[in-house]
């Protein structure tokens, strides 16, 4: 089951990274949902719908903004190519407007990441190993994945994201609290006020 979603999430980043052709935001939704297929297979994740849980999941998406934003210019500084690993990022994109982008990842990257890896995966691995051992495992797969894209800069975004969501997981076992602050910071970052 865990070997399988890893497996699994590996080839589909390798895909979304590793193909030339297609449009990048249709490949990551596309592996999104197949992984969030592969996890709903397993298990069912429970979504506890509450105002906190929103309002959590949209005060974490702000911090997690302001983070990126102190990252992006400390590694300015200290990683001599940074600004043009970060444009690379965004260059990813370019040739779609931003409307398509903004829904795909406020509707679908960001909610069916959230199920495979917080809801599924890290739940998974902390079942088998431990809160902490399991919150470090999945942390380090998702950044893992993200080797595929050959840029460091995405590499430690993701580790810090994925660290971040997953601390939140760990912490309050709110599935609806991760998926809001993932959808929002993801589409807010990549479709509304990028960090450059």
């Amino acid at each position: 089951m865990i070997s399988g979603g890893v497996v699994l999430a590996s080839l589909c980043w390798l895909f979304t990274f590793g193909v030339g052709w297609g449009n990048f935001w249709l490949k990551i939704a596309f592996s999104v949902l197949a992984v969030c297929g592969y996890a709903l297979l397993w298990r069912r994740p429970a979504v506890r719908w509450s105002l906190v849980s929103v309002a959590g999941g949209m005060v974490s998406a702000a911090v997690l903004y302001g983070l990126f934003l102190a990252g992006s210019a400390a590694a300015s500084i200290v990683i001599p190519a940074a600004a043009s690993q970060v444009h690379s990022i965004y260059a990813l994109g370019e040739g779609t407007d931003r409307l398509p982008i903004f829904l795909l990842l406020f509707f679908i990257t960001g909610p069916g990441e959230e199920i495979f890896w917080r809801g599924f995966l890290q739940e998974a691995m902390m079942k088998r190993w431990g809160a902490l051992p399991g919150f470090g495992a999945a942390a380090a797969v998702y950044a893992g994945v993200h080797i595929f894209s050959l840029n460091l800069m995405l590499i430690l975004a993701a580790l810090t994201a994925g660290a971040f969501w997953g601390a939140l997981y760990a912490w309050r076992r709110d599935l609806l609290l991760v998926m809001v602050s993932h959808s929002l910071w993801s589409a807010v970052i990549f479709a509304v006020a990028p960090v450059t």
